[in-house]
């Protein structure tokens, strides 16, 4: 059975140029996680808005998520765990996760209204599904070091992207063919452990 393709933006949501809107067009199967109309920095409005999306998908998904969308994926699975309603994950691919307990530059939100918005501390149990984190060695929103021990502690595979800023619009990436294939590697990965 096809998988459908969730797309998890960041806190910046639906943009027209962004690799993730690109790759949904192209994807069989695919739907974004629609922005939030308010509560726009409640990380529960953001996880509820991600069980809705997963309520209206039949048979397989796999998630591929981008900055603080990957943040979102890993609380969205340590509160299913802890609610005792997991929803099964065929695979994910988590590109340039946001370090959202580090200060990030200015015109994003500061690390207080995150923690207050329900954000912080980021979970660090391990993923119950196959997943890449595939990182930017020069991403303003989180120092290298940082991604691999997120990957390492979410039971990742970690792709070292090399140099790719925070793998958007602002950083040339609008267009991006390598998504697609860390999608493959992605569904590979979830072969491989099935």
């Amino acid at each position: 059975m096809t998988p459908t393709f969730l797309i998890i933006p960041g806190l910046r949501d639906h943009v027209e140029n962004h690799w993730q809107t690109l790759l949904a067009a192209e994807l069989p199967q695919a739907c974004i996680v629609p922005p939030l109309e308010q509560d726009k920095l409640s990380c529960a409005a953001r996880l509820d808005a991600i069980d809705d999306a997963l309520a209206a998908i039949q048979g397989p998904v796999v998630i591929v998520a981008h900055s603080a969308g990957c943040m979102m994926v890993a609380h969205w699975a340590a509160r299913s765990a802890a609610r005792g309603t997991p929803r099964a994950i065929q695979a994910a691919l988590l590109v340039a996760p946001a370090d959202l307990e580090t200060p990030m530059p200015a015109g994003y939100p500061t690390v207080d209204v995150l923690d207050s918005h329900g954000w912080l501390p980021v979970p660090r149990a391990p993923l119950p599904f196959p997943s890449i984190v595939a990182a930017s060695s020069n991403d303003p929103l989180a120092q290298l070091e940082r991604t691999r021990s997120f990957a390492s502690d979410w039971g990742s595979q970690l792709v070292a992207l090399g140099p790719m800023g925070h793998v958007n619009p602002a950083s040339g990436h609008g267009h991006w063919p390598q998504a697609r294939e860390l999608v493959q590697q992605a569904l590979a990965l979830s072969a491989a452990t099935a």
